[in-house]
């Protein structure tokens, strides 16, 4: 059994700072990360910028010290609930530690600070190809979104700038 901690991230502390980083990096290389490093822009300004923000809210587990996983979640708004929500963007296991129930404790821990702020719901997307997540997101209670089903599922889009 892994001896682990999960923490709410404070990037001011440079063993944060530098496991997010970690993690991200690991993340992008990662197929359902992009497959690719993230660029020397990021890796350079990623932290300040996140720092600059006060809608951001970063869980890090370790486990004996090693950067294991990490969750960043983004303050957004519900208009019709009139509250805050927080939107999952960032999901991280480490190769080394999947299969261990990490997801887990992310989203317990997300999932508390969320209460905490009053937010209404909590959002993410996946892709629809990565079967693994997909599953341990059901297991925590997550599902396609539906007004109506007549309508369908809401779907995410994008348009890069």
């Amino acid at each position: 059994m892994l001896n682990i901690q999960t923490v709410v991230a404070d990037l001011h502390n440079p063993q944060h700072a530098q496991a997010y980083l970690s993690l991200m990096s690991h993340y992008a290389c990662d197929p359902m990360g992009g497959g690719e490093d993230l660029s020397d822009f990021a890796k350079e300004n990623l932290i300040t910028n996140l720092l600059a923000r006060n809608d951001v809210f970063i869980v890090l587990i370790f486990s004996d010290e090693h950067p294991a996983a990490l969750l960043t979640a983004i303050e957004g708004f519900s208009t019709f609930a009139c509250k805050p929500l927080f939107n999952i963007h960032d999901v991280v296991v480490h190769n080394d530690f999947r299969g261990q129930g990490l997801t887990k404790h992310l989203f317990e821990k997300i999932e508390e600070v969320a209460k905490q702020q009053d937010c209404c719901k909590i959002t993410l997307e996946v892709l629809s190809g990565n079967a693994i997540a997909c599953k341990a997101y059901q297991r925590l209670g997550f599902s396609d979104y539906q007004l109506d089903p007549e309508f369908g599922s809401a779907l995410f889009w994008t348009k890069k700038l």
